[in-house]
């Protein structure tokens, strides 16, 4: 468990199953996370499943959750870890509106950035944000991510095109 002021991240348990379906198929999540069908349960427990060995299944998804209720209020993913080159994508939800703007996300990250590189000892992380997202632009660049790329038109959600910007933050000097 990686423990901070005001919330915490644990690993994905199987009882956590029936929330994350339902944080999944929440279609106003769907924009930011590139889903297109439905996921259903057995899919969920799959993936509950596969994320056991971070070095095999190149991702590990946290659970975030409040300190002083122990309330699950969303998911950090790493997904794409590379320990060879020693990089890592991130990718944040905070599920509900009411625990958004509450500096969680950003203690959240602030607490993977730490064990990518003292623990995983990775050098670098990335994070894709749709242009139009600027909550999480502030987000990321408040951290001291660094936007490193544009694709044009690259994502399409419900009929209108989205550029995506590519964030990176430098983990270690070399």
């Amino acid at each position: 468990m990686l423990k901070g002021d005001n919330c915490f991240l644990r690993v994905v348990e199987k009882e956590d199953a029936l929330m994350l379906f339902q944080w999944e198929n929440n279609v106003d999540n769907w924009k930011v996370s590139n889903t297109e069908i439905p996921f259903s349960m057995h899919s969920i427990n799959l993936l509950i499943d596969q994320q056991s060995d971070l070095r095999t299944s190149g991702q590990l998804r946290f659970i975030i959750c409040q300190n002083k209720t122990d309330d699950p209020i969303g998911t950090l993913d790493l997904y794409d870890v590379n320990f060879k080159h020693g990089h890592a994508c991130l990718g944040i939800l905070i599920a509900s509106d009411k625990n958004k703007r509450k500096g969680l996300a950003s203690e959240s990250i602030q607490l993977v950035i730490a064990y990518c590189r003292d623990i995983l000892d990775l050098t670098n992380l990335q994070c894709f944000i749709h242009h139009d997202n600027q909550a999480s632009i502030a987000l990321f660049e408040h951290l001291g991510f660094k936007r490193v790329g544009e694709k044009i038109n690259w994502l399409v959600f419900k009929g209108k095109r989205f550029n995506e910007l590519t964030y990176q933050l430098c983990l270690k000097e070399l």
